[in-house]
């Protein structure tokens, strides 16, 4: 009997996006906040069926709005670059990132990359935090920064970021991008 052993190959392009809770987390509290005012007045008038269904159903539009909205919001990578879905698209050569860390922002933890001429991007997704929770955010974050590590070519340099040429303390380590001290 003949077993044939199939190499399993690397994708093309991964693609991180929001988890769909992460989408309507920023509608949520507005949706809560109105529900209750609409259940008080709801309780001290009798208000008709059409008026509870307007609100209701303009509430479940938005959120169908922003999962619809946030399902684009992410990072795909692929092969020669990383590609950023904001809300204008940003596609960055792996070779020209220079460090990719995990930043705290508003109470959630964040990935960042470092370009070659000292422009920060932060990634929309993956993002962890109290309420935003994702499980699977360490290990997406090391997926990143491997595909960076395989990517960014064999001719890849180090550059210190522009300000670190003439001012401030020397780099520790000649790590530019490394914490400080």
């Amino acid at each position: 009997m003949e077993q044939t052993q199939v190499k399993a190959m690397p994708p093309e392009r991964i693609r991180y996006r929001l988890t769909p809770f992460q989408g309507v987390l920023p509608v949520l509290p507005f949706v809560v906040l109105t529900m209750a005012v609409n259940i008080w007045d709801w309780m001290t008038w009798a208000p008709s069926r059409a008026h509870m269904a307007g609100t209701f159903g303009m509430w479940l539009v938005m959120l169908l709005v922003m999962l619809t909205i946030s399902a684009y919001f992410g990072v795909t990578l692929t092969q020669s670059t990383v590609v950023v879905h904001n809300f204008r698209r940003r596609t960055i050569q792996w070779a020209n990132v220079q460090a990719i860390r995990v930043e705290p922002f508003q109470g959630a933890r964040t990935v960042v990359l470092y370009e070659a001429g000292g422009r920060r991007t932060r990634l929309r997704a993956p993002i962890t935090g109290f309420l935003s929770w994702d499980r699977g955010f360490e290990e997406k974050f090391h997926t990143i920064r491997k595909w960076w590590l395989d990517h960014r070519g064999a001719d890849w340099a180090p550059v210190p970021p522009p300000g670190a040429l003439w001012s401030g303390p020397p780099a520790p380590n000649g790590n530019a991008f490394a914490p400080p001290a």
